[in-house]
């Protein structure tokens, strides 16, 4: 398992997970939806260099010119709710790709303890393909974790991404030991944090981004 931290190099992507934790800039939430996706679009830009390419001949009005395309296929897997506009992101560059969808939501069991669990799944066959697997935020890994078990009984993958905006490093530490030590799965993320709070919720991180993306829930 491979872990790539992007903001380790200056880009635009910082200014992006930067106004996605500012306070201020967190009032519009059409203006927080839109860089989610604006860095679902930098990570699919980022991710599709490791895609299987082969030679295409492209007729152009004056000659032929040789590309190297990528082929592989691919299929975008998001975890409800808050990852619908990561997940656009990646789908307004990979425009050819299969779409997945997971449930998991925390289910409390006090005010500080609760388990994960998955209610739904939507996926087509997996089987020999390339797995993204996005969600903004990755606090404990559970979630992730769980989502990644529910889409393998869809086939399995030929190499999978997991791709989140800002992470903890607990949850990676628990996914480097949760799931298969396999070279062929690399996880992404735009910012690493250090801690949890008592609540799980990643520190500084930037609050709960389905919140903020489409309104508090009940």
């Amino acid at each position: 398992m491979k872990i790539i931290n992007l903001s380790t190099s200056n880009s635009i992507l910082n200014r992006f997970t930067a106004e996605l934790r500012d306070v201020n800039i967190q009032k519009d939430s059409m203006r927080f939806r839109r860089n989610i996706g604006r860095i679902g679009e930098i990570m699919a830009y980022e991710i599709s260099k490791e895609f299987a390419c082969r030679t295409v001949e492209v007729q152009s009005p004056l000659g032929t010119a040789s590309v190297e395309l990528p082929y592989d296929k691919v299929v975008i897997g998001t975890i409800l709710r808050a990852g619908l506009p990561y997940h656009q992101g990646f789908l307004s560059y990979l425009d050819d790709a299969e779409n997945a969808f997971v449930s998991a939501y925390r289910r409390y069991k006090d005010r500080l303890n609760f388990d994960i669990h998955i209610e739904y799944i939507a996926s087509p066959s997996l089987a020999g393909k390339t797995l993204i697997l996005t969600d903004p935020m990755l606090a404990t890994g559970s979630s992730m974790e769980l989502a990644y078990s529910a889409l393998l009984t869809k086939g399995q993958p030929k190499e999978v991404h997991i791709a989140s905006i800002i992470a903890s490093k607990p949850a990676l530490e628990y996914l480097q030991e949760k799931l298969p030590q396999d070279d062929n799965i690399v996880i992404w993320v735009a910012a690493l944090d250090n801690e949890l709070n008592e609540h799980a919720y990643i520190v500084p991180g930037l609050g709960d981004a389905g919140d903020l993306s489409y309104g508090e829930k009940m």
